[in-house]
């Protein structure tokens, strides 16, 4: 009996560090777009993203603006690699089964009165957690 306790304490352990680390990955993953879009950085912008994931994003008179990771990390082109810009991001929330994951970010810019809401799809692929989809809106 105390062996079966025993195996089955080392099992419930194992499956939530198993859980945490996965959610860390995530969370890693997404840290990445956020330093990377408040740093100028394209190289950590575009490492977060699967190359082929569309970002549909929120554009003053445009209702949907459509953008590869690509050419999402060139908007920050001509900005100083590594200088914060005034962007500052927050993961709110982080959910997944297996190996897809959804998520949500708060981004404000404060010197402009901005706040946007980012939603993601993530997927893992080849043994890491990439993000395939994005969703924006602005709020202010």
């Amino acid at each position: 009996m105390k062996t079966q306790f025993l195996t089955l304490a080392f099992l419930l352990i194992t499956l939530s560090l198993f859980a945490q680390s996965e959610e860390e990955a995530i969370r890693q993953t997404l840290q990445n777009y956020i330093d990377g879009s408040s740093y100028n950085n394209q190289e950590l912008i575009q490492s977060a993203f699967y190359e082929n994931a569309d970002l549909f994003l929120s554009k003053k008179d445009q209702e949907l603006w459509i953008l590869s990771p690509q050419e999402y990390a060139s908007l920050f082109k001509n900005r100083e690699k590594g200088k914060f810009n005034g962007r500052n991001g927050k993961i709110l929330m982080v959910d997944y089964a297996n190996n897809i994951a959804s998520a949500k970010a708060e981004i404000l810019i404060p010197e402009r009165g901005l706040k946007f809401i980012d939603i993601f799809l993530l997927k893992k692929l080849s043994g890491k957690w990439k993000i395939i989809s994005k969703a924006a809106t602005q709020i202010k």
